[in-house]
């Protein structure tokens, strides 16, 4: 007498083949995936675990269906690192070439090399005055609040 083959369509009323399709489905959506390396291996695992019963003539049967996908790869920016006018230490990111330059946006706009309107930077350059130099080599703070302070 011949083994009895097992139908995996029909196995555990199906749910065999059902994981199965949803496992593959994830890896056709990583494959898509415009994120991910497409030359990169994708895996489908399929475990059954066995285990019979004390007079042998049952056993159990646990099903697992494991996907390995691609990672989605790395993306990559700059930040440009700087000091506030209160001292502390900031970062922005930046959006164009390198720092300093200036670039127009898709809608046409021009704009500062972290995203910033230029109009915006010009006015915040009026309201906070720069601070120069005097003739006898102190610095003058213009922002300071009382002409006292401003020597110190």
């Amino acid at each position: 007498m011949s083994q009895p083959k097992i139908n995996l369509n029909e196995f555990a009323n199906g749910a065999l083949a059902e994981r199965v399709n949803v496992a593959m489905n994830e890896v056709y959506a990583n494959i898509a995936d415009q994120n991910t390396d497409p030359t990169k291996k994708r895996k489908v695992v399929i475990t059954m675990v066995l285990s019979a019963d004390e007079e042998r003539d049952l056993a159990m049967v646990d099903i697992e269906v494991k996907t390995t996908l691609t990672p989605a790869r790395t993306v990559g920016s700059k930040i440009i690192i700087d000091k506030n006018a209160a001292g502390q230490v900031v970062g922005q990111e930046l959006k164009s070439g390198s720092p300093g330059q200036m670039m127009i946006t898709q809608d046409g706009e021009i704009v500062s090399d972290v995203g910033i309107p230029i109009d915006v930077v010009e006015q915040a350059k009026r309201e906070v005055p720069e601070v120069e130099m005097v003739q006898d080599g102190n610095v003058i703070d213009f922002r300071a609040t009382s002409p006292s302070a401003a020597q110190r």
